[in-house]
């Protein structure tokens, strides 16, 4: 497509799963998306309750090989592709090209704009117990070395 239009979006103190649908819907559409900053989303929950689920699913391998999956991601920007492929239908053609157009950086890469960028309107200052872990929290927890 020769029209696409490129979207930068910071994921900073964005709700992961609110920031992963809205960015599979762009897209979807045929936008080009680059999300900037996934280490500073945030996942809802209290720490070690998010900690435990997403340690367990690491634990769940296959009997016969580890290899052969299930496989999870353990870096930020990873775990946030990762949710937004899960929103799109990515075995269809439609779904492949739109996840191609997707770009997830951990910080901000050096080509990139600050004045560019944009959030999306619902933040997590707004809510009413702040009870959230950051991604850069759940993957340093999981393994991750920056």
């Amino acid at each position: 497509m020769s029209s696409e239009s490129t979207v930068y979006v910071d994921a900073t103190n964005q709700i992961a799963g609110r920031l992963s649908s809205k960015v599979a819907k762009l897209v979807i559409s045929g936008k080009r998306v680059i999300v900037v900053n996934a280490e500073k989303s945030l996942l809802s929950g209290s720490r070690t309750a998010v900690i435990n689920e997403w340690k367990e699913k690491l634990e769940i391998a296959s009997r016969v090989n580890p290899i052969y999956g299930p496989i999870h991601p353990r870096r930020p920007d990873n775990i946030l592709r990762r949710m937004v492929r899960g929103m799109v239908p990515r075995k269809k053609p439609k779904g492949a090209l739109a996840m191609k157009r997707l770009r997830v950086y951990i910080g901000v890469p050096a080509g990139v704009d600050s004045a560019k960028l944009q959030q999306f309107e619902d933040s997590a200052a707004r809510r009413p117990i702040p009870v959230y872990v950051t991604m850069r929290e759940l993957s340093k927890s999981l393994g991750w070395n920056e």
